[in-house]
């Protein structure tokens, strides 16, 4: 099951008072497939939403609608009876000239109802990735007219998305991890929203502690070619002229490097008679390296 499913299971739980349903359910409808005074319908890859949607349309009309299953394997839902869809715009408030793709903002009666109609907007066109993924939530809407007026509803809450155009339809879409909590809760999807929010945590988590790792084994990978190059100078110095012949603070660092192949340059400073820096010890390994590469 995809995560935009689970939100929108939960958001077909929430209980609602009737001035919210009748948001909620002129939204669902609103932003479907097609509404107008010839059709109402929606087509969608779940069943769930197919008959949530077949029940706004009772609410509204009091007709019986069933989902149709179609050859493509998904679901729906079309109305074109005159009679049904008559009944859908008197208790909308709609006349032929109204019954159209823009809002009617005089079906968001209470402020709780904004919050219902988003609800009802993402049952229909809505979709958000699962956060393990990415951060994106969208409405895809089919006309500007729609956006604009979708636009206009965020505008009552803290979230403001953006809004681009697709392949002939509108996206209005929020990218930011906080926004898209934010949204899932004033939508009415409060644990889909907590567990977004307990998922950014774990994958900013992982992330961090990748990065680290990550970090750490760039150190030890530069630390063994550094101490592979030291060492195999000091090895071409004693084969070619002895460490005798070097001067005594090269030559017990050049001794220690040899019977330590691949330890830090601050180990090997760690082990000198006297106390000497890692910088310290790296110009004498510079020194040595030189000297070597001098050597015939």
């Amino acid at each position: 099951m995809s995560f935009s499913l689970d939100v929108k299971n939960e958001l077909l739980s929430v209980e609602q008072n009737d001035c919210c349903r009748l948001a909620r359910d002129y939204a669902f409808l609103l932003y479907g497939r097609a509404f107008s005074v010839k059709e109402i319908a929606i087509l969608t890859e779940h069943e769930a939403i197919a008959t949530a949607f077949a029940g706004a349309i009772k609410h509204l009309s009091g007709a019986e609608i069933s989902p149709e299953k179609t050859k493509g394997e998904k679901f729906r839902v079309s109305v074109t009876d005159k009679a049904v869809l008559s009944d859908v715009a008197e208790k909308l408030g709609l006349s032929d000239s109204s019954f159209k793709k823009r809002v009617n903002f005089a079906n968001i009666a209470e402020p709780c109802c904004y919050n219902a109609f988003l609800r009802g907007v993402f049952l229909a066109c809505g979709t958000v990735t699962d956060p393990e993924k990415e951060y994106h939530l969208e409405f895809s809407v089919s006309s500007k007219g729609l956006a604009d007026d979708l636009m206009h509803v965020f505008d009552e809450f803290e979230p403001t998305p953006k809004v681009t155009q697709r392949s002939g339809s509108y996206t209005v879409y929020f990218k930011n991890s906080a926004d898209i909590e934010d949204v899932l809760a004033i939508m009415g999807a409060t644990e889909n929203s907590m567990m977004y929010m307990h998922a950014k945590v774990v994958k900013d988590i992982r992330n961090t502690v990748n990065r680290k790792v990550n970090f750490e084994q760039a150190n030890i990978n530069r630390t063994v070619v550094a101490a592979t190059k030291q060492y195999e100078a000091i090895a071409k110095i004693k084969e070619k002229i002895g460490f005798d012949a070097l001067p005594p603070e090269l030559r017990e660092i050049a001794k220690l490097r040899y019977i330590h192949r691949e330890v830090s340059n601050a180990e090997i400073a760690s082990m000198l008679s006297k106390p000497l820096t890692v910088s310290g010890v790296n110009h004498r390994f510079q020194k040595l390296i030189k000297i070597a590469g001098e050597l015939k």
